[in-house]
C-alpha cells in the first residue's frame, strides 16, 4: 500500500458505545516525517480518544489512518509505533525491572518464544544509555520517579525502533527538571527523523517548545506552526473562553 509520509488522518470519527455524540467527528490532520508537535486542547476534547484510535485502540466509526502509508494494523505489526500512554498498564506491583519493560520493545523482533537475542540485548542497553537510565537498570519499576517512569517507557520505544511517538500527557507529574530532560530527548528524536506527537497540558510550552502544533476540540479546529496555531483566537475558540482568557493561557 503506497501513500503519503508520515502520519495522515483523514475525516476521522470516533463515537463510544451508548454516548449521545462522537468523541472525535471528521478529524482531519497531516504530520511530516520528523516533525515535533504538540496535541492541544480541553479536556475532553477528544486527546486521548485520538491516540487510542492511532493505536488501534478503539475502531473509528469512519475516515483513515496511515503511517508512511500503512494501515495501523500493519504499521504496528512493523513496530514503527511507539507509545506512552497517560497511565500505562504495567502493575507497579509486579516485580519488573526496568530492563524488562524496555525489553518488551523488542517482542515484536522476537520469535514465538520470546527469547532475547544479542540484538535485542544491544537494543535494550542503548535505549537505556540514551535516555540516561543505564545506573537503573535493574531497579524495580515500582521504585522509579515521574520523570525516570517516562523517560523509560520513551527507551521502550526506541528500543522497538519505531518511527512514530506519540505521547499522551508525558509532562503531567513530573518536575521541571525531568520535563526538561524528557523534552530534550524528544526534540533530538525528531531531528533524527522520528515523527513525535505529544498531547501537552501547558499551552505556553506548547507555544515555545513544539515547532508544530494541532488544536483540537472533537475535530481539528487547526494545525500548523505552533505560534501561529495558538493564537488567542484560536484558542478562544477551542477552549470556549473569551479573548482575554485566551490570551492569558499563552502569554
Amino acid at each position: 500500500m503506497m501513500g503519503a509520509s508520515g502520519i495522515q488522518v483523514k475525516k476521522l470519527s470516533v463515537r463510544y458505545p451508548h454516548a449521545a455524540s462522537c468523541a472525535l467527528k471528521d478529524a482531519s490532520l497531516s504530520l511530516s516525517p520528523g516533525s515535533l508537535s504538540a496535541l492541544v486542547g480541553a479536556n475532553g476534547a477528544g486527546k486521548s480518544t485520538l491516540f487510542k484510535a492511532l493505536v488501534g485502540l478503539i475502531r473509528p466509526q469512519s475516515g483513515t489512518i496511515s503511517y508512511d502509508g500503512l494501515g495501523v494494523r500493519e504499521a504496528l505489526r512493523h513496530n514503527m509505533v511507539g507509545y506512552v500512554s497517560q497511565r500505562d498498564s504495567i502493575d507497579d506491583t509486579f516485580p519488573l525491572s526496568v530492563e524488562d519493560v524496555i525489553m518488551m520493545g523488542r517482542y515484536g523482533h522476537m520469535g514465538i518464544m520470546r527469547h532475547p537475542c544479542g540484538e535485542d540485548c544491544r537494543a535494550v542497553s542503548s535505549a537505556l544509555e540514551r535516555v540516561g537510565l543505564s545506573d537503573l537498570r535493574h531497579r524495580q519499576v515500582s521504585e522509579l520517579s515521574g520523570g525516570q517512569s517516562k523517560r523509560m517507557f520513551v527507551a521502550r520505544g526506541i528500543a522497538q525502533g519505531a518511527r512514530f511517538m506519540l505521547l499522551d500527557e508525558p509532562f503531567a507529574g513530573v518536575d521541571k527538571r525531568s520535563e526538561a530532560t524528557l523534552m530534550t530527548l524528544l526534540e533530538e528524536l525528531a531531528r533524527e527523523g522520528t515523527t513525535v506527537l505529544v498531547a501537552v497540558h501547558d499551552l505556553r510550552m506548547a507555544a515555545t517548545a513544539f515547532d508544530q502544533a494541532v488544536l483540537i476540540d472533537r475535530t481539528v479546529v487547526c494545525q500548523g506552526p505552533a505560534d501561529e496555531v495558538l493564537r488567542a483566537d484560536h484558542v478562544a475558540r477551542a477552549f470556549s473562553v473569551d479573548a482575554h482568557t485566551a490570551q492569558g493561557m499563552v502569554a
